[in-house]
C-alpha cells in the first residue's frame, strides 16, 4: 500500500454545477486506472475526472451546494484527505443573466386583434393553479426529483418542463380535491382567453366607455367652432392681408419726407469725413493712454496745433479745447507712471522723453530719480514687513519691522532643511530687489547728468543724487544686517553669504564710487566673521556630543596602544570645518580683504579653536573617565582577587555585565588622551597651518591646551591607580596571615608563602590589563603600586613580634622573590621599603640557613618560572598586535 492521496489545492476555490475544476496534491495515483473515485462537497465526480499526473487531476463539479471537502481515492492508498474546500453554489439563470443557451422568458401568449401580454423583462411567474402554497413549508427534496425525472424541469418557461417535477416542487402537500379545484381554475382561465371579442369587451368595458365619451367631445367642440367662426374661416384672414397692404402704402409717404433730412445729414457727414482726424481727436487720445500709446498721441497733438492753432470756426475751437483737457490728463498720467514700480529704466527714459516733449512743468528727470530711489526704500520696507508677517496698514515705518523680526528670530530659525526660514526668504527678496532696480538707479542718474534725458542737467544736483544712492544702499544694507538673526544655523548663513557675494559682485561692474561699494563690502566682513564663529560654534556642540559615539572599541593602533574612533572623529571634526570655512569663509570674493587681517580676527580664530579642544577634553575626555562608566559601576568587580586561589582578572560566567570594568574604562580613556595629546594635537596644528590659517604656536594659551590634557591625564591615572592600588595593597596582610599562621613556626618551608603569591598574581593581572590597552602606561603604573606594595611589606615586617628559624627563611625568600620579580618597575623609593623590609627579619641564626634560603629561592623561582616572565620587562620594541573588543582585549 502507498501513502493516501492528500488534496492541498484547488482552482478555482468556488463555482456552480459544472464547473471545471483543478486539483493539485500529493499521491493521487500512479496512473490514471489507479484513481478509482473522486468526490467534491459530497458529490461524485469520477465520471468527469481527467488523470493528469500524480500531483494534478482535471474534473467538473457536481450538483452540490455549500462547502466541502475534495476526497480522492486510489487503488494503491485508499481515501484521502483535504486541506482545501470547494464551494457550490446554484445560479438562477432570468432574463438578465447572460447565459450561453436561450432562456424562454415568458410564454409570448396571442390573444384576439393580436394583443401581447406584458414585457418579458416584467413577467413574473404565478401558479396557475390559483393555489396558496404556504402549508408547503418543507420543501420536496431535489434529489430526489433528479431520479425520478431525470433531465425533467418543474419550469413553466423550460422546453423540458414536467407536470410531475411542478405539482411535486409546489404542491406535495397540497389534497387531492384542492388539486381538482385547480384544475378546474386553470381550465376556466384558458377558456376565458378563447371567448373572442365579446369577453374582450367584457374584460375592459371601462376603457371602452372612457374612449366613447372623447369622440362624443371632440364632436360637440368642433359643432361650437362652427357656429363661432362659421363654415369658412379663411375669409377673415383674407381680410387681414388686404388691410396690412394698404398700411404698407401710408408708410411710403413718410419715407419721402425722411429722404431730405438724409441729404441733410448725408452733407453735414461729409465735413465731419473731411475733418474726421480733428473731430475723432479726442476719442483716440484716450484709447492712445489706454494702450500706452504716448509717442503716437504727441505726434498727433503736434500736427493738430500746426493745423487748427490759428483757426476761428467756433466748432473747431470746442474741439480743440477738449483735446487740450486731454493732454493735461495725460500729463498727470506720466506723472503718476513715473512714481509707479516697477519700470524699466528704458521705460522711464520714454516716459521722461513724452513729458519734456509735452513740456511739462518742472524737472521729471529728476523726480523720476526721487521716485525709484524712494521706491528702492519702500520695496526693502515692505519686504521685510511681508515675510515678517507686520501689518504696515496704521502707517508704522521701518523700524517696527526691524523689531518684529528680532522678537520671532528664534521661531524662525528652527527648520528642518526643507523649509527656508523667513529670515532667508527675506534677505533673498532684499538682493533680488537691489540687484534689479539699484542699477537703473544708477544708470538713470548717469544718463541725467551726461544730457542722455534731453532736460537742462544741473550740475549742482550730483551731490543729492549721491546721497541718494549712498542712502538707499545703506538702507539695503539696514535691512539685511537686521534681518540675519544671531542664532541662523551656519547652513543658512553660508547660503545668505554666497547670495549678498553675488548681489556684490553684480554692483561691482556698476562703477560705484569705493564710498558706496564698501558699504556692502563690510556687511560681507561682518557676516564672514559671523559665520566663520557659528560654524565653529555648531562644530563645538557637535563635539560636546562626541562622547555617545564612544563603542570602548580598540579600533586603531599606534605605538603607545590602542586607541578609540572619539579621537579621530574629533580630529575629522577639526578638520572638516576648517576646511568647509577656508572655502566658504575665509576664501576671499572680489574687492573682499583677508579674513584674518588684523589681531582681532587672529583673536577670534584662536578662540574658536581652543574652544574645540577644550570642550573636547572636558565633555567627552573628561566625562567618558569619570562619569561615562555607569554601566560599569553598577557591578563592583575588581580584577584584584581578594584570596588565594580565586584566579585573578577573570569573571563570573554568571556575570551579565559583559562590557568593559571601570578600570578598562580609565585606561582606555589615558589612552586616548596620550594619543590626542601626542599627536592629534600637533596633527590639526600642523593640517591647520597647511590649509593657510595662522601658526596656531604663535598664539597666546596654545600651551593650555596640553596642559588641561596633561591635568586629565594626571586625574584619570590617580583614578585608576586608586581603584588598583587600595585592594591590592588591602589584600597583602589577610593572606599574609591567612589560617592565623604566625611566623614563629618551626615547619619547614617548602614555597613562597600565599600573599606573595598573591601579590605577584595581582600585579600579573594589571600588567596584562594595562598591556592589553596601552603598553606604555606599563611603567606609570605598576611602578606606582610597586611602591606601595613594598611600603606595605615594610610596614607589615616591622610589625612582626617574633620570627623563628623556619619563618625568617620563609620571610626573606618571600621578600626576596618580590623583590627580584618587581626590579622592572621598582622606583628608588620601593628599593628602599624592600631593603627597609629585609632589616626588619632578623638574620638567619645557622649559616646553613642562607643556604636553605638559596635553595628556597632557586626551587620557587624554577616552579614560578612563567609568573615571573610575566613581569620581565619588554626588551623588543614591537608594537603589540590588539584585538578591538571591549569585552576581551587580547595581546596576540
Amino acid at each position: 500500500m502507498g501513502p493516501p492521496p492528500v488534496v492541498t489545492g484547488i482552482s478555482p476555490k468556488e463555482g456552480p454545477p459544472g464547473t471545471r475544476v483543478i486539483v493539485r496534491g500529493e499521491f493521487l495515483g500512479n496512473k490514471a486506472q489507479d484513481l478509482i473515485g473522486l468526490t467534491i462537497c459530497g458529490c461524485d465526480c469520477f465520471l468527469s475526472a481527467e488523470w493528469k499526473s500524480s500531483n494534478k487531476i482535471i474534473a467538473r463539479s457536481g450538483p452540490c451546494k455549500g462547502r466541502g471537502d475534495i476526497i480522492v481515492t486510489t487503488r494503491s492508498g485508499g481515501p484521502g484527505t483535504s486541506t482545501v474546500q470547494f464551494r457550490g453554489y446554484h445560479e438562477t439563470i432570468g432574463p438578465m443573466k447572460e447565459s450561453a443557451v436561450w432562456v424562454e422568458e415568458a410564454p409570448m401568449q396571442s390573444f384576439v386583434w393580436g394583443r401581447r401580454t406584458l414585457s418579458p423583462t416584467n413577467y413574473q411567474q404565478e401558479d396557475p393553479l390559483g393555489l396558496s402554497v404556504e402549508g408547503n413549508d418543507k420543501k420536496f427534496p431535489e434529489d430526489e426529483l433528479m431520479e425520478l425525472f431525470g433531465e425533467g424541469s418543474g419550469d413553466l418557461t423550460s422546453e423540458k418542463f414536467h407536470p410531475g417535477w411542478f405539482l411535486l416542487q409546489h404542491h406535495h402537500a397540497t389534497t387531492f380535491e384542492d388539486l381538482r379545484a385547480g384544475l378546474a381554475f386553470l381550465k376556466r382561465k384558458v377558456n376565458s382567453q378563447k371567448e373572442g371579442q365579446l369577453s374582450f369587451l367584457k374584460a375592459n368595458v371601462g376603457s371602452v366607455m372612457e374612449q366613447l365619451d372623447t369622440i362624443t367631445l371632440l364632436k360637440e367642440q368642433f359643432e361650437a367652432d362652427i357656429k363661432t367662426y362659421g363654415s369658412d374661416p379663411t375669409e377673415k384672414l383674407e381680410k387681414a392681408i388686404k388691410q396690412s397692404m394698404s398700411e404698407a402704402n401710408k408708410l411710403f409717404d413718410d419715407v419721402l419726407a425722411r429722404r431730405d433730412r438724409a441729404d441733410a445729414t448725408r452733407n453735414a457727414l461729409s465735413v465731419m469725413q473731411r475733418y474726421k482726424f480733428l473731430f475723432c481727436m479726442p476719442i483716440n487720445i484716450e484709447k492712445n493712454i489706454k494702450r500706452g500709446n504716448y509717442d503716437l498721441v504727441i505726434n498727433d497733438y503736434t500736427r493738430v496745433k500746426n493745423l487748427f492753432k490759428n483757426t476761428e470756426v467756433e466748432v473747431f475751437k470746442k474741439v480743440l479745447n477738449e483735446i487740450d483737457n486731454r493732454i493735461v490728463m495725460l500729463k498727470a498720467h506720466l506723472r503718476n507712471k513715473l512714481e509707479e514700480m516697477p519700470f524699466s529704466l528704458e521705460e522711464h527714459k520714454k516716459i521722461i522723453r513724452n513729458l519734456v516733449n509735452l513740456e511739462a512743468e518742472g524737472d521729471p528727470a529728476w523726480d523720476a530719480i526721487v521716485s525709484h530711489s524712494n521706491y528702492l526704500k519702500k520695496s526693502i520696507t515692505n519686504c521685510i514687513q511681508e515675510h515678517l508677517e507686520v501689518d504696515n496698514s496704521n502707517g508704522e515705518d521701518w523700524n517696527k519691522a526691524k523689531s518684529i523680526q528680532n522678537s520671532k528670530q528664534s521661531k524662525s530659525n528652527k527648520n528642518d532643511g526643507t523649509n527656508i526660514p523667513p529670515e532667508i526668504s527675506c534677505i533673498e527678496t532684499i538682493c533680488d530687489i537691489i540687484v534689479e532696480q539699484l542699477p537703473d538707479l544708477w544708470r538713470l542718474g548717469q544718463s541725467y547728468f551726461t544730457g542722455q534725458l534731453h532736460v537742462a542737467v544741473d550740475a549742482e544736483k550730483q551731490t543729492p543724487f549721491k546721497n541718494l544712492v549712498l542712502s538707499s544702499m545703506e538702507h539695503a544694507m539696514e535691512g539685511l544686517k537686521d534681518t540675519c538673526g544671531d542664532d541662523l544655523d551656519a547652513v543658512w548663513l553660508l547660503h545668505i553669504l554666497r547670495r549678498i557675494r553675488q548681489m556684490y559682485a553684480s554692483l561691482i561692474h556698476l562703477d560705484l564710487p569705493n564710498e558706496a561699494l564698501d558699504i556692502f563690502g563690510k556687511f560681507i566682513l561682518n557676516l564672514r566673521l559671523e559665520c566663520f564663529h557659528t560654524l565653529f560654534k555648531q562644530t563645538k556642540g557637535n563635539i560636546a556630543t562626541l562622547y555617545k559615539e564612544e563603542t570602548w572599541q580598540i579600533e586603531y593602533l599606534n605605538e603607545d596602544g590602542g586607541v578609540t574612533k572619539v579621537p579621530y572623529l574629533f580630529e575629522e571634526m577639526v578638520i572638516e570645518v576648517a576646511k568647509r570655512a577656508r572655502d566658504t569663509v575665509v576664501a576671499c570674493g572680489p574687492r573682499e580683504e583677508p579674513l584674518f587681517a588684523n589681531s582681532a580676527h587672529h583673536l577670534l580664530y584662536y578662540h574658536s579653536i581652543q574652544a574645540l579642544f577644550t570642550t573636547f577634553t572636558r565633555y567627552c575626555l573628561q566625562r567618558l573617565a569619570f562619569s561615562g562608566c555607569e554601566a560599569a559601576l553598577d557591578v563592583d568587580e575588581s580584577s584584584v582577587s581578594q584570596l588565594v586561589g580565586s584566579p585573578s582578572g577573570y569573571k563570573s560566567k554568571n556575570n551579565k555585565h559583559q562590557g568593559p570594568t571601570w578600570e578598562q574604562y580609565l585606561l582606555i580613556s589615558l589612552s586616548n588622551i596620550r594619543y590626542t595629546l601626542n599627536t592629534i594635537l600637533p596633527r590639526i596644528r600642523d593640517a591647520l597651518k597647511d590649509q593657510g590659517y595662522p601658526s596656531l604656536s604663535d598664539a597666546d594659551g596654545w600651551g593650555s591646551d596640553w596642559t588641561q590634557l596633561g591635568t586629565l591625564d594626571a586625574a584619570v591615572l590617580d583614578a585608576y591607580l586608586e581603584r588598583r592600588c587600595d585592594p591590592l595593597v588591602g589584600t597583602i596582610e589577610p593572606s599574609m596571615y591567612l589560617g592565623g599562621l604566625e611566623w614563629d613556626f618551626e615547619t619547614e618551608p617548602t614555597h613562597v608563602r600565599p600573599y606573595a603569591q598573591e601579590i605577584l598574581a595581582n600585579l600579573i593581572a594589571v600588567h596584562a590589563e594595562v598591556r592589553r590597552v596601552a603598553p606604555a602606561l606599563l611603567y606609570r603604573v605598576l611602578s606606582h603600586i610597586v611602591e606601595t606594595v613594598a611600603e606595605e611589606l615594610a610596614r607589615l615586617m616591622s610589625c612582626v613580634t617574633q620570627f623563628g628559624p623556619a619563618g625568617i627563611v620563609q620571610a626573606r625568600t618571600d621578600i626576596t622573590l618580590l623583590r627580584s620579580a618587581l626590579q622592572s618597575y621598582s622606583t628608588p623609593r620601593a628599593k628602599d621599603f624592600f631593603e627597609e623590609a629585609l632589616v626588619a627579619i632578623p638574620k638567619p641564626v645557622h649559616k646553613d640557613d642562607y643556604a636553605r634560603i638559596d635553595m628556597l629561592f632557586v626551587k620557587v623561582k624554577t616552579s614560578m618560572h612563567l609568573q615571573l616572565s610575566c613581569l620581565a620587562n619588554d626588551t623588543t620594541n614591537n608594537t603589540p598586535t590588539l584585538i578591538a573588543d571591549p569585552n576581551r582585549v587580547t595581546t596576540v
